[in-house]
């Protein structure tokens, strides 16, 4: 597993290299390895492991060895959600141009290239103008170049870039999600998206979820480090593919706006995590943050800065801030008295509740069972993944992505497959499995569904649903509708009084609805109240990036956030276990 990271490829490894996920197959192909180790034999068959099937995190070299690692165990080509209802916001650009005529110099006038900048933007009305350092070391050679006519990049009053006149400044907006990374390359001066682009997030091969990356980073002095060099080298391929896509140079890039999880957030910055994967899960800064892009390695405009909005707690982010400006649900409550429970889906999901001019958020640690993680034959959203499942007459019907023969299944195709299970009647209410029930088989490691037939797929392995796949289901399900319940008991509201119910993030946007409420994931709503609105931290994000009046509201929405701690609420447990029933 180290060698196979050290080479930068992105192998799965959800459970951190712990060893009880099995996602990190390889097939040795040449060379001697150690023994298989008992979570190996756990994990793989007696057949597979004579046939050189191992875990990469469970594996030595003894010699030089070659090995493959098959598509199902690599991280990238997944579906990455990207759109999103990006609504209606007043364009209000940190970042404004200015085009303006500099007097050269001469021997009679020998003010220096900065105090020759200030003046001008004096005379045009900038009351104390800044030019920093990343500036002067280009800035002389700009302006001769350029005839001291020039196009500036004003922040506030700080000069952060000297381009040619007219040349188009641009914004970066990234959703760093704990699985995915969704990037937008954003025009400043109109607000329009010219090019979006979204990878797996690289941290992936260190762990699944926020959980095993705090661990990991706290494994020794250099590992925090690790992670945040991955992920700012994977951004700087986006941005290069952003501005492959529209023609334009990274150094028009003048502002980046990034959004994500706390962890996700500390993790970009580089600061300390120990502290959120410990009681009482404190942020080391809760404040919004402004950085150079240069400090953090990202490279764009040398005075480019990167803007990241207020947290809420240990385990509700930006992102959520993000999500809640672009859905303008505290804006709702406040005006028309309209309640609006908010859910942003995901490994770790995000709930906020509008009532009565309050706003109520908690965080569910729904596990990554929706993409695919702990499933069987369980994998993220890509090409072969089963994303819907229906079942007719006795007849089962799969839709895979990309419309191939099938290899997993992804988290909306768990969700239908159980759904549809329930429905025919081949699990009861508490998740079992009805031994008498066509498809149902007793093997080794407990009963399970077979949903594909090995003939029918794509590897010529049957696809099943196991006991312990339904299992992982109810975990994340019940997770989720425990959230919702306790944020509507603190409220003193019941579910029919909901107006709104928004559902975003990229499991939330391919989900089946009715067959979320059928399973009991959501309150039985009329379908026409639920809403899914892509990625909608995204959306916020862009427009963090293009309105200072945004900018403003974020922490103004924290003030009236209030943060409910599930676990330690007095009913939690006997809500949670009711919650996990079908």
């Amino acid at each position: 597993m180290q060698a196979v990271q050290a080479a930068g490829v992105e192998i799965t490894s959800i459970c951190g290299g712990e060893g009880w996920c099995g996602k990190c197959r390889v097939q040795l192909v040449l060379g001697e390895l150690t023994s298989a180790t008992g979570l190996e034999d756990e994990v793989l068959s007696e057949e597979e492991i004579e046939n050189g099937w191992r875990l990469a995190c469970q594996s030595q070299p003894l010699t030089h060895v070659k090995i493959d690692i098959p598509p199902e165990s690599l991280t990238s080509l997944q579906r990455v959600q990207m759109e999103g209802d990006e609504g209606g916001f007043e364009l209000d650009p940190v970042v404004i141009p200015v085009e303006l005529h500099i007097e050269p110099p001469t021997l009679a006038d020998q003010l220096s290239d900065v105090s020759r900048l200030k003046t001008a933007l004096m005379e045009r009305g900038v009351q104390s103008p800044q030019v920093k350092f990343p500036l002067l070391i280009s800035l002389s050679s700009a302006l001769r170049i350029q005839a001291w006519q020039v196009r500036l990049a004003l922040r506030g009053e700080e000069v952060v870039g000297v381009f040619l006149p007219e040349t188009p400044l641009f914004g970066l907006a990234v959703d760093i999600g704990t699985t995915k990374l969704a990037a937008y390359l954003v025009n400043l001066e109109n607000g329009r998206t010219l090019a979006r682009a979204g990878v797996a997030n690289p941290q992936l091969a260190y762990g699944e979820d926020v959980i095993s990356r705090i661990a990991y980073a706290n494994q020794n002095e250099t590992s925090r480090g690790v992670l945040q060099t991955r992920l700012v080298e994977r951004m700087n391929d986006l941005v290069d593919e952003l501005c492959l896509q529209v023609g334009v140079v990274k150094e028009q890039i003048i502002e980046a706006v990034m959004v994500g999880n706390t962890a996700m957030h500390h993790l970009f910055l580089g600061l300390p995590v120990r502290q959120l994967g410990e009681a009482p899960y404190i942020a080391a800064v809760s404040e919004s943050v402004e950085v150079r892009a240069q400090d953090l390695g990202l490279h764009v405009a040398p005075g480019a800065y990167v803007y990241m909005p207020p947290n809420i707690a240990g385990f509700v982010g930006s992102d959520h801030v993000s999500m809640l400006l672009a859905t303008e649900i505290a804006g709702k409550t406040s005006h028309d008295g309209s309640v609006v429970m908010a859910l942003d889906v995901g490994t770790n999901t995000e709930i906020s509740l509008a009532a009565a001019g309050r706003i109520l958020s908690c965080s569910c640690a729904s596990g990554p069972a929706f993409e695919g993680a702990h499933i069987h034959n369980g994998m993220r959203a890509a090409s072969g993944a089963i994303e819907q499942v229906r079942m007719v007459t006795g007849d089962i019907h799969v839709q895979t992505i990309g419309g191939g023969l099938p290899v997993g299944i992804c988290g909306s195709g768990i969700l239908d497959a159980i759904a549809e299970m329930r429905k025919v009647g081949i699990i009861d209410g508490t998740g079992r499995l009805q031994k008498d029930a066509p498809g149902v088989r007793i093997g080794k490691h407990g009963g399970y569904f077979i949903l594909v037939p090995a003939s029918e797929t794509g590897h010529g392995r049957e696809i099943a649903i196991t006991r312990k796949d339904i299992h992982e289901m109810q975990l994340a399900k019940g997770a989720i509708r425990t959230g919702i319940n306790i944020l509507m008991l603190e409220a003193g509201i019941s579910y029919e009084d909901i107006d709104e119910f928004i559902i975003a993030g990229a499991f939330g946007t391919y989900l089946d609805i009715g067959n979320a409420v059928n399973i009991g994931m959501f309150p039985p709503l009329p379908l026409k109240r639920f809403k899914q609105v892509g990625n909608a931290a995204g959306i916020g994000a862009k427009q963090l990036l293009s309105s200072v009046t945004r900018r403003r509201e974020a922490p103004e929405i924290i003030k009236r956030v209030e943060y409910v701690e599930l676990t330690t609420h007095p009913l939690f447990t006997e809500i949670y276990i009711k919650a996990l029933l079908f």
